[in-house]
């Protein structure tokens, strides 16, 4: 049996992932704030950029943690396609629970199927990433804490689009990104705890890539995403803020107009 290190880098990995996993939440949250807010395509374009920033922020997560993950007797390398996939799982999934979201007329029962099917989408993101690692030797996992960890990505995405429903305050939105991304790392860390290895020592080269080679630079370039994203949509005014401004250049202009 190989030893399992989850955090080869101390505790870099598993905060860096975690605050990842929090801006994606805070974007997200705010994007489709701002998308209850709007009709017609400024809906469907805030609800596109919440999916991605969510899904973006909760892949991202997942695979800076795994920078940390190390299993001793064994070199560990990723398979690029399965890798891809996996992100591209990540954000149809939470594209499909936004746009329920968003859309539906019936919001409980939405919010209900967007949870069940947005949680289903992320566990089978990071089984799908776990797929993709390749190692000399056989990989098992504990059935009890992999139900444990789908249930634990149930209830946060179910939550994530609670708080998207119902939350509103620049406040409350940092407040919830942070129990989300706390939800998501739980899951993440939950499903690698239920992780056995058996190692098979060989001198055969592993195929795919290592982690540095290709996870590093794809991670740190939707990191960047998250960061352009956050700042474009914290210089865009709300609708309430056009309105405001407008109402107070309204006298203005009636006034010189006089």
């Amino acid at each position: 049996m190989g030893h399992l290190d989850h955090a080869t880098f101390g505790w870099l990995t598993p905060v860096l992932s975690y605050v990842m996993a929090c801006m994606g939440a805070a974007l997200g949250l705010r994007c489709t704030v701002r998308a209850l807010g709007a009709t017609g395509r400024a809906r469907r374009n805030w609800l596109v950029t919440a999916a991605s920033a969510i899904g973006t922020g909760i892949w991202t997560m997942h695979f800076v943690a795994m920078l940390g993950f190390g299993v001793s007797g064994t070199e560990l390398r990723y398979d690029v396609p399965l890798t891809i996939l996996s992100l591209l799982v990540a954000m149809a999934v939470v594209c499909g629970g936004v746009f329920a979201v968003g859309y539906s007329r019936n919001r409980q029962r939405a919010l209900l199927l967007g949870g069940l099917t947005t949680g289903l989408g992320v566990a089978s993101m990071h089984y799908l990433g776990m797929a993709a690692v390749r190692m000399h030797g056989e990989v098992t996992y504990d059935p009890a804490l992999v139900a444990l960890s789908v249930v634990i990505a149930v209830v946060a995405a179910t939550a994530a689009l609670w708080a998207a429903l119902n939350i509103r305050s620049p406040l409350a939105v940092t407040v919830a990104s942070m129990v989300m991304g706390g939800a998501v790392s739980s899951m993440h860390y939950t499903a690698m705890w239920a992780v056995r290895v058996e190692v098979a020592p060989s001198g055969e080269n592993l195929p795919g890539v290592t982690a540095m080679q290709f996870i590093f630079p794809l991670a740190v370039g939707l990191g960047s995403y998250l960061f352009l994203t956050s700042a474009f949509v914290a210089l865009s005014p709300t609708a309430g803020e056009r309105e405001a401004s407008a109402s107070a250049q309204q006298p203005v202009g009636s006034a010189a107009a006089h």
